[in-house]
């Protein structure tokens, strides 16, 4: 079968002003394929989250070209985007950003209901699926601050997969947890992409982790170096 490609970035460049123009990213150019488990990797400072921003289009300030699921970004309206964001990538970040006033299960639900194109009964369905495939549905009608750490990590990976994205990103995803929940972590990772061709993308500090994923993406002073 020929591979998909699901995200394409060409020559992205990015300087920020302050007040002096500081180079950030450095002619980026990268393509992600169908299925892939990707890792970026780098020190501090090197603009790995500077340019996941960009692929995940909440920053639009940039030179080049980007494409998510063929579609191309650039000219884009903030609605359009808002869209693009809610329909195509899936979300994971080091802080679950759950809403404390919500179960966990209301929470996988959110972006089904915002997407708005399955009714509520059968987001729901899908959610709690999405639970039991992550081996927490027992915490479906827990509020999320009464979650463990590692549960709560689970329940943002289950809210992330809710709308089928064309994509996942995620930033620092084990940087808050201990290794027992990091190993869970990554596990659920590695049988989404290789069970499911779930295609993921993963800024990481952590080198156990970014060594056991499909390709490692290296940068350095705003270049990627290694790809």
């Amino acid at each position: 079968m020929e591979p998909v490609i699901v995200l394409q970035a060409s020559h992205i460049c990015k300087n920020f002003h302050d007040p002096i123009v500081i180079k950030v990213l450095d002619d980026i150019s990268l393509t992600i394929q169908n299925g892939e488990f990707i890792s970026i990797v780098g020190k501090s400072g090197c603009g790995k989250s500077t340019l996941l921003y960009i692929l995940s289009t909440m920053d639009t300030e940039y030179e080049g070209e980007l494409s998510i699921d063929h579609e191309i970004i650039r000219g884009k309206t903030e609605n359009q985007l808002a869209l693009i964001r809610n329909e195509k990538i899936g979300f994971v970040f080091q802080f679950h950003y759950l809403l404390n006033e919500f179960t966990a299960l209301e929470n996988v639900m959110l972006p089904g209901l915002k997407l708005g194109l399955y009714p509520e009964a059968e987001i729901k369905q899908h959610a709690l699926e999405h639970l039991k495939n992550l081996d927490i549905e027992k915490v479906a009608d827990k509020k999320s601050n009464q979650l463990s750490g590692g549960e709560k990590q689970r329940v943002a990976i289950a809210r992330a997969l809710i709308n089928n994205p064309a994509i996942i990103m995620c930033d620092e995803p084990t940087g808050n947890l201990d290794k027992k929940n990091s190993l869970i972590v990554f596990d659920i990772f590695r049988k989404l992409a290789e069970e499911h061709h779930q295609t993921l993308l993963v800024v990481t500090h952590d080198e156990e982790f970014a060594k056991k994923t499909h390709r490692i993406i290296e940068m350095e002073d705003g270049r990627i170096i290694k790809q």
